[in-house]
């Protein structure tokens, strides 16, 4: 009878262990730029608050990341993966430039993908995808490497910017490739002008998609996930823009692939590339905010001149929804705010708020439903990375190196300022409760989880 109990007792235990063991082994995923379909947030754990990167507190660990890159780091189940581009020659890299030139690399590059353990920072392996003298030039302010690495957990993709698309399994093997031609983005009016490709690709599905407006092509394209072969592409004739597509997705409603360009903003449908509408934002250039879906409406940004407008859409459209002449809205573009566009970094909505940093320092709240502001305040340094928020708390990293942490919320509130002693340029990723932050030479794991020196992981 004892013997009974006992067994009984081992198999509700093994029952009960289980049953658990989905929710210790779950990892929350941050699959591409800005997480989950792009929108920057990352509910359910507590989120660090203070660190001081260059005193190593509340640093879990840092690992040297050679060559430049602002492309952000993503996370899924154990793994964290970044992409760099090596130079035999030190490269001019000016963070603060505001100018049109390109700098000039002639020297041989080497493009990488590491995976890192995502608790201890350790290099799992690395691969080289592409060895040579870039095919196209950057802005001084870029670099060889912009486009943040997507994974669905079985495939993850890289876009090397004219080197090429990549695709490895999460062993490190090269599943395939893909030559995308010339992708050379720059000032509209001078097709000599090159800036460097830095439109990121995203999973949707079995499908790799990829948005690349530049001088020498315009196109919209996506391939299998499993085997890079192209599925469908859609030429655009665009003016050169460097934003990242997003995607609609509610229910039975179809789903929408939201494209923000410089003469439209469109939508398709991801399966097959198919326009559903377009809407004309009047050839504003330099377009380089990513599109932000949340629940039932669509948030656009950006252009030149900074301060353009801010639009809000419904899905669902059909054909030219275009502003006519003495319009403001109409059935699908909900409102439309006449300034206060960001010109770089991708817009934030988290709970009720819509969230803009500009280049410059701008913050600016506004209901998110309305476009009504509710607060704007400067901060003191300049910003090209993306807000990204967990926790009710908002993360600003900024070109000087520092994060600002800002209570989400109707009322302005700065929580603290976190030095990493280099500048930042790489939207930062958050999974588990750990912020993932690039400096320009390494990546750190941010934490309040666990006391005690910081391991280094520098070579």
């Amino acid at each position: 009878m004892m013997q009974g109990r006992l067994t009984l007792s081992r198999v509700l235990l093994l029952w009960a262990c289980l049953c658990c063991a989905p929710a210790v082994a779950s990892a929350q995923n941050w699959p591409q730029f800005r997480g989950t379909n792009g929108v920057g947030v990352a509910d359910g754990s507590a989120a660090p608050l203070a660190w001081d990167a260059t005193k190593n507190v509340n640093v879990k660990w840092k690992t040297a990341i050679p060559g430049l890159s602002h492309a952000s780091p993503v996370v899924w189940g154990g793994r964290v993966f970044v992409v760099t581009a090596m130079s035999a020659e030190k490269p001019t890299v000016n963070v603060k430039d505001r100018g049109i030139d390109s700098a000039r690399d002639d020297a041989k590059h080497t493009w990488k993908i590491y995976a890192l353990d995502k608790r201890s920072g350790k290099i799992l392996w690395e691969q080289a995808a592409y060895e040579g003298v870039p095919r196209a030039r950057r802005h001084l302010k870029a670099t060889q490497a912009n486009s943040t690495p997507a994974t669905d957990g079985r495939v993850v993709v890289a876009l090397m910017g004219s080197e090429g698309l990549f695709a490895w399994d999460l062993t490190g093997k090269l599943l395939w490739k893909q030559d995308l031609g010339v992708l050379n983005p720059g000032l509209a009016g001078d097709p000599s002008s090159e800036w460097g490709h830095s439109s990121s690709p995203i999973i949707y599905r079995d499908l790799v998609i990829v948005q690349a407006d530049g001088h020498k092509q315009s196109f919209i394209a996506a391939f299998d996930t499993q085997t890079g072969k192209q599925r469908w592409k859609v030429e655009r004739g665009e003016l050169p823009t460097w934003s990242t597509p997003a995607i609609y997705e509610s229910g039975s409603a179809r789903a929408e692939l939201i494209s923000n360009a410089g003469r439209f903003i469109r939508g398709y449908d991801p399966l097959t590339g198919k326009e559903l509408w377009r809407f004309s934002d009047h050839d504003r250039e330099v377009k380089m905010p990513a599109p932000v879906v949340s629940g039932d409406q669509i948030f656009v940004t950006g252009g030149y001149p900074a301060g353009s407008p801010v639009y809000s859409f419904r899905p669902g459209a059909s054909g030219d929804i275009s502003l006519k002449a003495g319009e403001e809205s109409n059935k699908f573009l909900a409102y439309r705010l006449p300034r206060g566009s960001s010109y770089t970094s991708t817009p934030l909505v988290y709970g009720e708020h819509l969230y803009i940093i500009g280049d410059n320092g701008v913050f600016a709240a506004y209901v998110a439903k309305t476009g009504e502001r509710v607060y704007q305040e400067r901060l003191p340094s300049t910003f090209s990375a993306s807000p990204v928020a967990a926790d009710g708390k908002i993360y600003l990293a900024s070109e000087d190196g520092d994060v600002y942490v800002v209570r989400a919320g109707g009322k302005f509130e700065l929580l603290a300022t976190n030095p990493a002693g280099e500048a930042l340029m790489a939207t930062p990723a958050i999974s588990d409760g750990m912020m993932y932050l690039r400096t320009t030479s390494a990546l750190y794991a941010i934490c309040e989880c666990s006391p005690g020196p910081a391991r280094s992981n520098d070579e």
